[in-house]
């Protein structure tokens, strides 16, 4: 049994605040029993894909460097892992949505670098982000094996069933989703994502409107964070869709082998016969 949190919250108005409050959140956590946490995507800004302004690649940090520094200390600290979507530059001008993976001793035990890059108004992602380049990885964390897979990813499924051949029993989807066709999307994809891979997945999007930093562009986040379980099912219910929530949730992991052994969609998958799938 493994106790997982994920977060959503509010843009401060500036980086440090918000870094503070994650801090905060951990604290929160880990007083709670939680033994793993996610925060939401390019949790230490806003959302600036809102607008295409080449001031907020000031936001970008490097990985390892001081802001993931910070979080090792606290992920060892409380004994917690930590999941930290970040906003990285390797070099300057090669610009990349990551997130990093804690361990609870305060190890990187690696990162995710977001695939699937939109670029359609008030997500103007490719302004910002190069795809990623690092696979799909798997991190044998203190409390099972966990993937990620970072908002837009989610509406290709390749990504979530790379993440399942590759072992993952936890899988988090930090987010960034406003209004929309995307309302009946969120709702949608990742119990189908999780039913289809047999793992448990945390669902986490921003809330709030950001108007302060972005005026009229702005857009209201609507939260309704969540954890799915490998039948599809939440676990507990759904976050709000506009208070600031810790979310925390007890997955068994057991039932992923009670799943599997009842359904056996990894022995009788035809990857041989999926030809026009990788074809570019």
């Amino acid at each position: 049994m493994v106790r997982a949190a994920i977060t959503q919250a509010t843009w401060t108005g500036d980086e440090e605040s918000m870094i503070v409050k994650h801090e905060g959140f951990v604290r929160t956590a880990a007083e709670q029993g939680a033994q793993i946490i996610c925060f939401q995507e390019l949790f230490h800004g806003p959302y600036f894909g809102i607008v295409q302004d080449s001031k907020y690649y000031e936001f970008a940090h490097r990985v390892p460097g001081p802001l993931v520094e910070r979080f090792q200390k606290l992920a060892a600290e409380c004994n917690m892992v930590i999941v930290l979507p970040v906003y990285e530059e390797e070099q300057p001008g090669v610009l990349y949505n990551t997130a990093v993976v804690i361990d609870a001793d305060g190890t990187v035990l690696g990162k995710y670098r977001k695939h699937h890059i939109p670029h359609l108004p008030q997500f103007w992602e490719k302004f910002y982000f190069r795809p990623g380049n690092l696979g799909y990885p798997v991190f044998d964390t203190k409390v099972g094996k966990v993937g990620i897979y970072i908002c837009y990813d989610r509406h290709f499924p390749e990504g979530w069933r790379e993440l399942g051949l590759n072992g993952a029993e936890i899988v988090f989807n930090p987010s960034a989703t406003k209004p929309g066709l995307s309302n009946r999307l969120w709702e949608l994809e990742q119990p189908a994502a999780a039913v289809a891979n047999q793992y448990y997945i945390g669902a986490n999007n921003r809330i709030g409107n950001e108007a302060d930093e972005f005026g009229d562009e702005a857009v209201t986040f609507y939260g309704s964070s969540y954890f799915v379980d490998p039948q599809g099912n939440y676990v507990g219910d759904r976050a709000s869709t506009g208070t600031e929530e810790i979310l925390i949730r007890d997955l068994d992991l057991g039932l992923i082998r009670e799943v599997r052994n009842s359904w056996q969609f990894y022995r009788d998958r035809r990857p041989d016969s999926y030809e026009s799938i990788t074809a570019p």
